[in-house]
């Protein structure tokens, strides 16, 4: 099999077009203009949006766009009839509603539930309240400290959302979709 694999890769044919393909990147590349992004307002924005927010924000973040942009697109697909693009709009509206709110509420959940079992070890803090915190840690203020909480709380969201999106996004979603073409049947 390698040698098929080295026959092929050594052809001209094949060198011809990985040739192009690169000269094809490269010219695109060459079109955009080179900018070096040094402002302070901007770094000031960059380094506010890195500290503030975390993977549930980014979710309903991430969630409003869709439901701003994919309804338009599914109501706007001439390729299919008309109600075909009204369920599909209903679907689309569900499933981000559902998984926005799931992936917000569970994401939001960890994050505080690590940062409850993060706590710094000490007499009147009991054993199983530092559960997450890392060893040799004494200062729970340090910015260090709270992106390890984050990344802590989203990692342990994203394990549970392997069985919420069965458990409670799909039926959400079939609840909804059908609660949407209910709503448009009964306008008409």
């Amino acid at each position: 099999m390698t040698s098929v694999r080295t026959y092929i890769i050594n052809t001209s044919l094949y060198k011809g077009v990985q040739k192009s393909v690169r000269y094809v990147k490269q010219k695109g590349l060459d079109v955009m203009p080179e900018r070096i992004l040094s402002g302070e307002k901007f770094i000031d924005g960059i380094k506010y949006i890195g500290k503030n927010f975390s993977s549930d924000k980014q979710r309903v973040a991430l969630g409003l766009t869709a439901l701003v942009t994919q309804p338009y697109i599914d109501a706007h697909n001439k390729r299919v009839d008309e109600q075909t693009r009204k369920v599909s709009v209903a679907k689309t509206v569900a499933k981000i509603i559902a998984g926005t709110l799931t992936g917000f509420f569970i994401r939001y959940g960890c994050i505080k539930g690590i940062k409850a079992l993060s706590q710094i070890p000490g007499k009147n803090v009991p054993k199983w309240k530092t559960l997450f915190t890392p060893k040799g840690i004494k200062d729970n203020t340090t910015e260090a400290f709270e992106q390890y909480r984050n990344a802590m709380g989203t990692v342990a969201a994203l394990v549970i959302m392997l069985f919420t999106n069965f458990l409670i996004d799909a039926p959400l979603t079939k609840f909804m979709t059908n609660a949407f073409m209910k709503k448009m049947e009964d306008k008409k």
